[in-house]
């Protein structure tokens, strides 16, 4: 088994209304150093042993886990992963 962890964030220049709203909380908590939060998601996929996994998971983000107009994705593939 593979254990796959997938990073997405938001391109460069692509609005984050989300990470705004994060950044003024911790202002307002009194952390003023904080002058930019951008947020994003984090996956991790258990796969079975494949010979093409690679593809699959340029095929998984590109399809459906991460819109690629608006945001990048950086992935790790471990191996030998038991659960």
């Amino acid at each position: 088994m593979k254990k796959i962890m997938i990073h997405i964030t938001l391109k460069e220049g692509v609005l984050d209304p989300q990470g705004k709203a994060v950044q003024g909380s911790l202002n307002t908590l009194g952390y003023d150093a904080v002058q930019e939060v951008r947020v994003g998601k984090y996956m991790e996929l258990f796969v079975e042993e494949s010979a093409d996994i690679e593809q699959q998971i340029e095929d998984m983000c590109a399809k459906l886990l991460a819109n690629p107009v608006i945001e990048n994705y950086q992935y790790t593939v471990e191996e030998g992963v038991t659960q």
